[in-house]
């Protein structure tokens, strides 16, 4: 781990106290009188009692029901419901799980892989290529989505340069749904996994019980990573305008393994000693009008930068070699909500969003060469993706009979700008021949823009007694265009054949899904659907390499990725009581690739002698598996959970497994709470790993592992709206891999690739 100096954790800690020494003092909640009861007369006339039974009346006071004529708050007419079912934006309730604030904060999770190890199971976190991880898709073949604007997991394909979908901070969350399908009737390009759909901290999210005024103030310390993690919100409400400010700040080291060789070189198994700063802006304001509507404006910046003592590449050719990283995004958005009183109204609800977003990833590296071209020796590549936008959709409902017809339709446009140069710095001159082999200054793809055009419509019909028995038929069609841009410093590009084509396509993706409620809580489901992906510009325009020594290229003749799935299962309850299974079944054609081949193959004139490398379509891929999750709170003070996950991937034409599917994982909690304190014992788990892509290695292949974290948190009865909570984390210290981490092709040892051994988080947090 890195050596820090006595003061590095002095900004961050300053500013808690500075933070945390505010009096946190609940704002009171505005007193509403209900109206006085009106008060009828009744005049009766009664029969003679006798005393006896007249005395018995008298001790019998029989009370009127009392009614409370209000007003509900307005700001409450929006407000997510875990429960609820928004098939009108696309989130099926018994296809999509949506995880609150309230348990991120009891289960401690802080970023993406704390979810997959604390929540879902089905979930992964692929720290190798900075992406998330579902049903054995990652990468850009699953859809994220922040706030409903879409992020990009984008990479130049030659300089490793790659990642995107992971630039927020996860303490700037409010909510997350995980929408299990292959399904892009509704989402469009991308969604061949499933969506990840993260709303970040909503205004109505800390006002509750009527405050005009509150906050949320969170300090963590992680030892996985010698991190201490600040976050701050505010919140206020002005009649029917509500508004947020949010920040975040976090420094620290990078997440240690459990690898002993120290040194440089290839046989260093420690984590390379890293440094990184990270920090996020957020604010919102949104104001209500009677009836129903509501407006917003969203302003988000999220930056992390990274220092990292790249030791395993010094050797016999760099003596030194420093590695700094930075992911950039911003955005700016403004949407427009709808919600009818009746959700039966003609029409129920309405939504619109507009918005920019520029995201940028930047690699920098300076190193000292040993060997020609001998010296000072740097890089520096910049990938950058703006898009701005338009999305929408309006729900109407119609009646055919005994037939509830709910009708969506809506649409999507989008366009995006994608653009890439490599700088650099060293000593090369034509008489050297590895010079040959050095490309800078220059562009390895052309400026690329792109026109994404999605309409959508689809019919949720509600049949039987209380609509027992739904059927949802829709589709959704896509048309895509890649317009190359040339640029001086792409033609200077050292494997420059001239400019490429423009690139489009199109796609029709349908889906049915049948639900019938068989008991009160118990609902079964199936659904057949259809996903797709379109080429990105790398895999279209990548031209990195040179004339006798290698080239690797796009192809911009890629056809999208296409898929068709079927899925069965059945839902129980509801976020504190219920359970879940599901089994699924997806068949993808035209994967795309990145292959050896021929310069003849290619279609292209040239000497290559080191190799020639180009994006290809795969024919068939075949992904199934089955998916359990239950939660169950047993009374004011025990709650149990547990999430299983099981996926099978091979390419069925070369038959080969795929290394992007988990092995068989699962998590099993148990917790007790009382008044003012609590603790919880988890466990999780994983199979061994024996089906990869290469059974003749041992690189992808990993063991199974069984691994406990035990935490607990205290709420001082003097400060109530403190909460203290503690964890540690894989409690015996055992030795194990999350085998998504570990990539296809490396020289460094395997065990530089474990994960932390026994580590302890702390955290305060004030809700006031």
């Amino acid at each position: 781990m890195t050596n820090r100096a006595p003061g590095a954790f002095w900004p961050p800690l300053l500013m808690a106290s500075t933070f945390l020494s505010i009096s946190a003092v609940d704002a009171h909640a505005a007193e509403i009188s209900p109206p006085p009861a009106r008060q009828a007369e009744e005049k009766q006339t009664a029969p003679a009692q006798t005393p006896a039974k007249a005395t018995a009346q008298k001790s019998t006071v029989t009370l009127r029901p009392v009614r409370v004529h209000g007003k509900a708050d307005i700001i409450d007419s929006m407000k997510i419901d875990p429960d609820a079912d928004y098939s009108a934006v696309g989130k099926p309730r018994v296809l999509t799980t949506t995880t609150t604030m309230k348990t991120f904060q009891q289960r401690m999770v802080d970023n993406l892989s704390d979810y997959a190890r604390r929540v879902d199971a089905a979930v992964n976190y692929n720290a190798s290529n900075f992406s998330i991880n579902m049903r054995g898709l990652d990468q850009n073949r699953l859809l994220t989505t922040i706030d409903g604007v879409r992020t990009v997991w984008a990479n130049d394909g030659a300089r490793g340069v790659e990642g995107g979908v992971a630039a927020f901070d996860f303490n700037s969350l409010g909510a997350m749904d995980i929408v299990k399908s292959a399904d892009s009737s509704f989402f469009g390009t991308g969604s061949l996994g499933g969506v990840v759909a993260l709303r970040t901290l909503d205004p109505e999210d800390i006002l509750k019980n009527g405050k005009n005024f509150g906050g949320l103030s969170k300090l963590t310390y992680d030892g996985s990573s010698e991190s201490a993690y600040l976050n701050q919100a505010l919140a206020g409400r002005y009649k029917n305008t509500v508004f947020l400010v949010q920040g975040g700040y976090q420094n620290g080291s990078e997440i240690w393994n459990m690898g002993k060789t120290s040194g440089t070189g290839i046989t260093r198994s420690k984590k390379n000693p890293q440094s990184y700063d990270q920090g996020n802006f957020l604010g919102k304001i949104r104001h209500y009008f009677e009836g129903g509507h509501r407006v917003g404006l969203t302003g988000e910046w999220f930056d992390r930068n990274s220092d990292e003592n790249t030791l395993t590449s010094v050797g016999s050719t760099y003596s030194r070699y420093r590695t700094r990283e930075e992911n950039k995004r911003s955005r700016v958005s403004a949407n427009y909500d709808y919600k009818a009183t009746s959700p039966t109204a003609l029409f129920s609800e309405g939504h619109f969003l507009a918005y920019w977003q520029q995201m940028n990833m930047i690699t920098n590296t300076t190193s000292n060469r040993l060997s020609a071209p001998v010296g000072e020796y740097d890089r520096d590549s910049n990938l950058s993706v703006q898009s701005y936008g338009v999305t929408g959709s309006a729900t109407a409902n119609l009646f055919t009979g005994p037939i509830h017809h709910a009708i969506t339709f809506g649409g999507e446009a989008y366009m995006t700008d994608t653009s890439q140069y490599a700088a650099g710095k060293d000593n090369c001159t034509a008489s050297i021949y590895s010079c040959s082999f050095l490309h800078v200054n220059q562009s390895d793809m052309p400026r690329v823009h792109g026109n994404d055009l999605g309409a959508i419509v689809q019919d949720r019909m509600g049949i039987g007694r209380n609509e027992w028995f739904h059927l949802t038929p829709g589709f959704r069609f896509d048309w895509y265009e890649r317009n190359p841009q040339a640029t001086a410093s792409y033609t200077s590009n050292a494997a420059y054949m001239g400019e490429p084509n423009r690139s489009s396509g199109s796609h029709f993706s349908p889906k049915v899904l049948a639900e019938a409620r068989v008991l009160r809580n118990l609902t079964l489901y199936g659904q057949y659907s259809e996903a797709f992906r379109a080429p990105s510009a790398t895999e279209l325009y990548l031209t990195y390499g040179g004339n006798g020594s290698y080239v690797n290229i796009g192809n911009p003749n890629l056809k999208p990725e296409t898929s068709r799935g079927w899925e069965v299962g059945a839902r129980y309850g509801n976020s504190e009581r219920g359970a879940t299974i599901s089994f699924y079944d997806n068949y993808y054609h035209n994967f795309i690739d990145n292959i050896t081949t021929t310069a003849a193959a290619a279609g292209i004139g040239g000497y290559y002698p080191m190799g020639v490398f180009e994006y290809v379509n795969r024919q068939h891929v075949r992904i199934y598996g089955v998916e359990a999750s239950a939660n169950w709170t047993f009374d004011t003070h025990w709650q149990a959970w547990t999430s299983l996950s099981y996926a099978d991937g091979r390419d069925t034409d070369e038959k080969v497994h795929l290394n992007s599917v988990a092995p068989f994982r699962g998590i099993i909690g148990f917790g007790y709470k009382q008044t003012n304190w609590g603790a919880s014992l988890s466990s999780t788990f994983a199979a061994a790993r024996d089906k990869v892509q290469d059974p003749t290695s041992n690189k992808n292949k990993t063991p199974g592992y069984v691994i406990f974290d035990l935490t607990g948190w205290y709420s001082p009865s003097f400060a109530k709206n403190l909460r203290l909570q503690a964890g540690m984390y894989n409690v015996f210290n055992k030795t194990y891999y999350n085998a998504l981490d570990i990539p296809d092709s490396s020289s460094l040892p395997k065990t530089y690739y474990t994960q932390p051994g026994r580590t302890f988080k702390v955290t305060a947090l004030i809700n006031f």
